[in-house]
């Protein structure tokens, strides 16, 4: 294959001519802390450890300021802006250590001591996330230091691993912008449905008094049918347009609409289960109880869903919103056997407080705002994701450069 100008053949492909292809044991040594056992930690203190299952999340165990500072000044220990690795678990998780107080479990947490005369640590934190860690052609469990020297990265001039740092870290601050305000938006949604669905506060114009209704008074309530179509086959057609409903597919879902499934019945298939058209509202009664969702196709639902139908004064939308109210105390209703299930009395006999029906549209339409701008938002998040993966491909690669 012809290498283009200004471009060289190496180990790990094409790259440019002024770029080094080179093993991250070149790069420093690789550290761990040292241990701290069980009897060393309590579940309260001053000082976080960081076990592999809480690496990068909230900890769960502390050790003794005592501990912390004779273990830091005797032995290895993260410098601030060290790239700290996950080597077991969920392989190469990583996480920029702030020099806050804070000790990490060892060997299944580690570093490389990087004194950034070769690479900074910046341009190391995007390689990490591109890197393929492999043995043999085998997909590892754990990540063994040989295996972390002999992975090779292609390192680009300083100047440059600066440059391409900086447009990804500003692609970050971006993509976490992002995501705070999703979070803002939906911790509003979630306070203004308490305050609208329950009446503590009123939408300007509406004043009539509420109802309590059972679920069974105000629309037709029907579980799905077994067997389940898995026991067959030929109950599935990928030419089918009618979906038969996992709750995978459902919490895989926007949360207001069902777009897709994974599977698709045959006519055999649509005969063993409950057909239900386009624009049913739906909830799970089995193992992850209490989801509703509406259908924008047609479906089929098993004997762990319910079908809402022939609704009676209630707008289909603000029932919707009612559901995801009560999710948490569905859960709690649910009937433990070896999971929780819900069973067609109980949701027939649940009594909720209903507002006229002209008041259930406005209301329903306002949070229907709401969800479409999170769902934008969303949009937007997912694209700059996007958007960040053809640059860490271009920029890491040096097909495009910024130098």
């Amino acid at each position: 294959m012809e290498v283009k100008k200004g471009y060289k053949q190496t180990e790990v492909g094409i790259i440019p001519e002024d770029w080094t292809a080179m093993s991250l044991g070149e790069v420093g040594e690789i550290r761990m802390c040292k241990r701290v056992y069980n009897y060393q930690t309590k579940s309260t203190g001053s000082i976080p450890f960081y076990k592999i299952g809480t690496f990068g999340k909230e900890p769960d165990a502390f050790i003794s300021e005592e501990l912390f500072y004779h273990y830091k000044q005797n032995y290895y220990f993260p410098k601030k802006g060290d790239i700290l690795i996950s080597a077991s678990g969920t392989i190469g998780r990583t996480v920029v250590y702030d020099g806050e107080p804070a000790y990490f479990q060892d060997s299944n947490i580690i570093w490389i001591d990087n004194d950034e005369t070769i690479v900074y640590n910046s341009y190391l934190y995007y390689v990490y996330q591109v890197i393929d860690y492999k043995t043999e052609g085998q997909t590892i469990q754990r990540l063994y230091n040989d295996i972390i020297k002999n992975t090779y990265f292609i390192c680009p001039p300083k100047q440059e691993q600066s440059a391409i740092a900086q447009v990804l870290s500003d692609t970050d601050e971006l993509i976490s912008s992002l995501e705070k305000l999703i979070e803002k938006k939906k911790l509003i949604k979630q306070g203004v449905m308490q305050q609208l669905l329950t009446g503590k506060k009123r939408l300007p114009g509406f004043s009539g008094e509420w109802e309590m209704k059972k679920l069974g008074d105000i629309a037709a309530i029907q579980r799905g049918a077994s067997p389940r179509p898995i026991d067959s086959p030929d109950w599935y057609s990928s030419s089918s347009n009618v979906g038969w409903v996992r709750i995978s597919d459902v919490t895989a879902s926007n949360g207001r609409l069902l777009e897709k499934t994974e599977d698709y019945l045959s006519k055999a298939g649509i005969a063993r289960s409950r057909f239900l058209k386009k624009g049913s509202l739906i909830m799970s009664i089995c193992a992850t109880v209490g989801i509703p969702v509406i259908t924008n196709f047609d479906v089929c639902i098993h004997d762990g869903f319910v079908g809402f139908s022939n609704l009676y004064n209630v707008d289909k939308v603000f029932l919707l919103y009612k559901l995801k109210e009560l999710e948490s105390i569905f859960k709690t209703l649910g009937q433990m056997g070896s999971q929780s299930n819900l069973n067609t009395e109980l949701v027939n006999n649940y009594e909720i407080n209903l507002p006229p029906i002209d008041e259930q549209v406005a209301i329903a339409y306002f949070l229907s705002d709401i969800d479409t701008e999170i769902e934008s938002l969303n949009q937007k998040l997912n694209k700059y994701k996007s958007i960040k993966q053809g640059m860490m491909q271009n920029l890491l690669t040096g097909k495009i450069r910024l130098v």
